[in-house]
């Protein structure tokens, strides 16, 4: 992991999404940084999912998991 991916906020939060609508379950599996030229992203995952939705999303100010 890069120094910047220490102390800098991610830019979003990887998320397993299982079910439709208000009855999806959403659990927090990792966080997203971009690379330095912009050209593409670093991807760490606490979790590999299965057979199961992947769903990307800007972190919220109150996310203190994603401020690792």
């Amino acid at each position: 992991m890069k120094q910047n991916q220490k102390r800098n906020r991610p830019s979003f939060r990887v998320y397993v999404v299982e079910g439709e609508g208000d009855n999806a379950f959403w659990t927090s599996i990792g966080s997203v940084w971009p690379h330095d030229d912009g050209e593409g992203f670093n991807i760490n995952l606490t979790a590999h999912p299965i057979g199961s939705r992947l769903v990307l999303r800007k972190p919220k100010d109150d996310d203190r998991e994603g401020a690792r």
